[in-house]
C-alpha cells in the first residue's frame, strides 16, 4: 500500500502551512478568542476563496477538488498545528458529509456554498442527559402531512455562535434508546422556533445550548431515509 501524498496533496499541505504560518500564529488566535465573533471569518473566506481549500474532499461535480479523506486529513493535520478556532470539521466534515450521502437535492444546493465559505454548521446531537449513550435521543421531530415539528434541547454544540445551518437528529419513531427511528435534518440557524443560549469552552473556541420549539422543518430537509439515520 503506497502511503505516499500525491503531488496535488502535498501542494494542498504545503499551501496551507505556508499560508497558517503566516497568518495564524497563536497571538492572533487569542486576540480572536477574546474578539466578539470568537473567531476568524476573514480566515475562513481566505481558505474558500484564496486557498480552494474547503473544497478539497468534495466532488469535482459539486466545485469541489475530487478529493475524499486523505485530503480531510491534511487540512486537520495542519489545522490542529495551529489550533484554528474556524469550524472546518462540523461544516465540511460532518455538515458536509452528511448531505453528500444523505440528501442530492440539498447537497446540490448547499455543498457550494460550503466550499465557498458561505455556509458554516454545527453537528448538533448531544443531549443533556445523553452522556456517553450516542443513540439516547430525546429530540423529537412528528411529520405534519408536509413537514416536521421539531421540538427538543442539544447540548455543547461546538461552533453553533457561528454557523449559518445545523444537522440535528431527533427521533421520528421508537423509544428513547433506541437505535431505530433516529433521524438527521437540514436546519437553518434563523428558522423559527430555534434558540441558542451561546458560551465559551475550555479551549477558547465557541459553543451553544440549541433548542427547538416547534421549528418547522420542510419535508425535503430531512437528510437520508427516515429513522434509519443512528448508522
Amino acid at each position: 500500500m503506497d502511503f505516499q501524498f500525491s503531488e496535488e496533496q502535498s501542494m494542498l499541505r504545503d499551501t496551507l502551512a505556508r499560508y497558517l504560518a503566516d497568518h495564524y500564529d497563536f497571538e492572533a488566535r487569542r486576540a480572536a478568542v477574546r474578539s466578539d465573533a470568537g473567531w476568524r471569518p476573514d480566515c475562513w473566506r481566505a481558505f474558500a476563496r484564496e486557498l480552494g481549500i474547503l473544497g478539497a474532499g468534495f466532488p469535482e461535480a459539486l466545485g469541489g477538488l475530487g478529493g475524499g479523506a486523505a485530503e480531510h486529513m491534511i487540512v486537520m493535520e495542519q489545522f490542529g498545528r495551529h489550533l484554528v478556532l474556524e469550524p472546518y470539521l462540523s461544516t465540511v466534515v460532518l455538515g458536509g458529509g452528511a448531505l453528500l450521502h444523505g440528501n442530492k437535492a440539498l447537497a446540490e444546493q448547499w455543498v457550494p456554498a460550503i466550499i465557498g465559505g458561505e455556509a458554516t454548521v454545527a453537528w448538533a446531537h448531544a443531549e443533556p442527559s445523553s452522556r456517553y449513550c450516542r443513540h439516547d435521543v430525546q429530540a423529537t421531530a412528528t411529520y405534519d402531512g408536509t413537514g416536521y415539528l421539531l421540538n427538543g434541547h442539544k447540548s455543547a454544540v461546538v461552533g453553533a455562535p457561528f454557523a449559518t445551518h445545523f444537522v440535528v437528529s431527533a427521533r421520528t419513531s421508537g423509544a428513547r434508546r433506541d437505535t431505530s427511528g433516529i433521524s438527521l435534518f437540514w436546519v437553518p440557524r434563523n428558522a423559527p422556533g430555534v434558540t441558542l443560549r451561546e458560551y465559551p469552552t475550555i479551549d477558547g473556541n465557541r459553543a451553544a445550548e440549541v433548542l427547538f420549539d416547534q421549528a418547522r422543518i420542510p419535508a425535503s430537509h430531512l437528510i437520508g431515509t427516515e429513522g434509519r439515520r443512528w448508522r
